[in-house]
């Protein structure tokens, strides 16, 4: 049964956002950008959006034509892809993935020649991470026509709107939602996505032995 237009929107704009995790992301680029202007908070918080959008465009449009020639077959990256998301979620619940983020944010900042973090870590990996290309290939090698295809690209731009307007507010929403309510956030998402990294696995067993 084809799946609803509305139904697949709100189905890749959920994966999208529990993956890249908007608001996860803006008290990282807080951490990471607390010395610069505001101009230039800006202008790397746009550079980081943009970037990662290249990227995760690149791997949406013609991630399936390199898993081809690697020849690796959709159901399988469906499964693994679905065990990768399926790790993410586990870290979220237990706040490792937070850890993690935080602990690598650090390493930059102890870099003096690290200036510009537009590009790493924040455009790559926190953004347009594993987790969000394996996402986004998985999505995409469910479409089938364009309109379905322009469905999954909406539902990652919007996020990575919501993503860019997380940085640029990254101050005032960790003033706003604190260390408690962001950790409740995160668990909750995490328990989410564990949901629909267990289906992506379920479909790709299912088009394998089915």
């Amino acid at each position: 049964m084809t799946q609803p237009l509305l139904e697949l929107f709100i189905s890749s704009f959920i994966t999208f956002f529990v993956v890249i995790d908007p608001p996860g992301c803006a008290p990282i680029y807080a951490g990471l950008s607390a010395g610069a202007s505001s101009a230039d908070k800006r202008a790397m918080a746009i550079r980081a959006v943009l970037v990662a959008a290249a990227i995760l465009f690149v791997f949406a449009l013609f991630g399936e034509k390199l898993l081809t020639g690697l020849g690796i077959s959709l159901d399988s990256f469906r499964i693994a892809g679905g065990i990768m998301l399926f790790l993410i979620a586990l870290e979220m619940v237990f706040e490792r993935r937070t850890q993690r983020r935080e602990d690598r944010a650090a390493q930059i900042v102890d870099t003096p020649e690290a200036d510009d973090v537009s590009i790493f870590p924040m455009a790559m990996p926190m953004i347009a991470g594993p987790g969000s290309i394996a996402s986004v290939m998985l999505l995409m090698s469910r479409t089938d026509g364009v309109e379905r295809t322009v469905i999954v690209l909406a539902a990652l731009v919007t996020i990575l709107a919501l993503t860019l307007v997380a940085l640029l507010a990254a101050g005032p929403i960790m003033r706003l939602v604190g260390a408690k309510v962001e950790s409740v956030i995160t668990r909750l998402l995490g328990v989410l996505l564990a949901a629909l990294a267990t289906q992506f696995i379920i479909d790709g067993l299912r088009a394998s032995f089915g």
